[in-house]
């Protein structure tokens, strides 16, 4: 029986063909439609894109899988305690949003800064109106909280800005355009002293509620904050009493602990609030680096019997 490769997206022909080039005595089942792969996820040895209820096929007596690569960055929603007793290789999307998330974090805290979010509110109601619009991002101080690839990005996009750069990751290790690390355990007295507040990290067990009332009550009562992680690495209550106390000046959120955003929740009425659909990492080449830059490069390691090393998670991390 030749050997089985399941892909539950929609690739476009020259990304399959390039697939097919490195494993062309493979059986490879692509598309989007679940009818299309479901009767093979049994004897599939690798799968990339993960979808709800894969595990009652894959993760079964008899299941020949030994590699999931997952469509994201964020691996929280896969049975990650499944796949680390079955001792199968997970490996995520790190990497790819790195473009398109830091983009639409200086959308953010432009839009806020500069006010376009309420200007488009005007339009709509053809109202003329300054809106007290008077700050600027040039030369502030932004306090990136996860220095991976997105946040790395970040920071190099915010020294074209002249910005004091502060950056929080696990190792505390340096980082190019990061002006002074921290660990988490320095979170706390960082945050007063940022304008930006830009979260950038994994759902994990350390990070989930990371962000509580302590913390926004130690943020400026001028400064933005950017959540483009995980909802659930806030406590989003304390939050929304955060901006609606005027403890903190807005919200720029692409993620939220329910999802999709509620119709109830006050975040879409608030003015100093702007409202993404978790659509940060969206963009035109998203398909193409998942596959060139990591699912290739991790194939040709796995057909040598070694483990695909590029964005493979450490299940003890979460990450």
């Amino acid at each position: 029986m030749k050997r089985k490769l399941v892909i539950t997206h929609q690739l476009k022909e020259e990304l399959l063909d390039q697939i097919k080039a490195v494993i062309p005595t493979w059986e490879i089942i692509a598309g989007k439609e679940r009818s299309i792969w479901e009767d093979h996820l049994n004897d599939a040895e690798i799968i990339a894109g993960w979808k709800d209820g894969i595990d009652s096929a894959s993760l079964v007596d008899g299941s020949k899988l030994r590699w999931v690569q997952a469509w994201s960055a964020g691996v929280n929603s896969l049975p990650l305690p499944k796949l680390q007793q079955r001792n199968v290789y997970t490996t995520s999307a790190n990497g790819v949003h790195a473009y398109p998330i830091s983009e639409t974090i200086f959308a953010l805290m432009l839009g806020l800064t500069r006010k376009i979010h309420t200007y488009v509110r005007n339009q709509t109601e053809k109202t003329w109106h300054h809106s007290h619009m008077k700050l600027e991002i040039h030369n502030k101080t932004i306090g990136v909280i996860g220095v991976g690839a997105i946040g790395k990005e970040t920071a190099k996009i915010a020294k074209a800005f002249g910005m004091h750069v502060l950056g929080v990751r696990h190792s505390g290790k340096t980082s190019e355009f990061v002006d002074e690390m921290f660990t988490p355990n320095e979170l706390n007295s960082m945050l007063p002293r940022c304008d930006y507040v830009v979260v950038t990290l994994p759902l994990t067990k350390e990070t989930e509620h990371l962000f509580t009332k302590k913390q926004f009550d130690l943020m400026k009562e001028s400064s933005f904050f950017i959540n483009i992680g995980r909802g659930n690495i806030i406590v989003e209550e304390d939050m929304i009493a955060a901006l609606q106390n005027k403890q903190i000046a807005g919200a720029g959120l692409d993620v939220f602990a329910t999802e999709p955003l509620p119709e109830e929740n006050p975040l879409w009425e608030m003015d100093n609030v702007i409202v993404t659909p978790h659509t940060a990492g969206s963009t035109e080449h998203y398909d193409q680096r998942v596959i060139e830059d990591i699912f290739i490069p991790n194939l040709k390691e796995y057909l040598q019997e070694k483990p695909p090393t590029t964005n493979l998670v450490d299940y003890d991390k979460g990450y």
